[in-house]
């Protein structure tokens, strides 16, 4: 995917409350050194998540966003169609928020963004941590795939012989930002057999 005009070069982030939240960090700080102008939102859940499993809270990553919007903003310029994005990457994504950007019903500015993104054709990344999956949660991934959602459970690869926790996230992370047409040199790339 070729990035070329300015507005293209807007992102938005999302972190929901689904455990792994480390990886919406990761993907902040990773983009933080590109050329990319981040816009973020963060659930109220979250907040929770943020706190409990990174010791951080959505106020300390303001830093690595050039925009920051609460999750009860729906008036925010996320909300509209008119801003020009690449698109959404949700990361993690709660099976709530999944299921909420499923059906529409877009009680949060979260939701709502990543709504915009599915109407207007844009790519929506959603990193689903989760796990077993029931038929009903497939069948939302099946529906939200057909919409033009990008399902992306968080997956760990393991060609790539991780040494640490950190090698495996910033794996993932990075493979989600290609998913962008954004390389941030940390995806480890398969050239064939070692």
């Amino acid at each position: 995917m070729q990035l070329i005009q300015q507005e293209s070069r807007r992102l938005i982030v999302a972190i929901s409350g689904a455990s792994g939240a480390i990886y919406g960090v990761r993907a902040l700080q990773m983009l933080k050194r590109c050329d990319v102008e981040v816009h973020l939102v963060v659930s109220k859940a979250a907040e929770l998540t943020l706190k409990h499993e990174v010791g951080t809270s959505s106020v300390a990553l303001r830093e690595l966003a050039h925009a920051w919007y609460q999750a009860s903003d729906i008036g925010a310029a996320i909300a509209s169609g008119s801003f020009m994005t690449v698109g959404m990457l949700v990361l993690p994504c709660s099976v709530r928020t999944m299921s909420e950007i499923h059906t529409g019903m877009t009680g949060t500015l979260l939701s709502r963004a990543a709504d915009v993104v599915l109407k207007e054709r844009r790519r929506l990344v959603l990193g689903i941590r989760e796990t077993p999956l029931h038929t009903g949660h497939l069948r939302t991934m099946t529906n939200l795939s057909e919409m033009g959602a990008v399902i992306a459970p968080i997956v760990p690869a393991f060609y790539t012989a991780p040494q640490s926790l950190d090698d495996i996230v910033n794996h993932t992370v990075g493979r989600l930002l290609d998913l962008f047409g954004i390389d941030v040199g940390l995806a480890t790339r398969w050239t064939g057999q070692r």
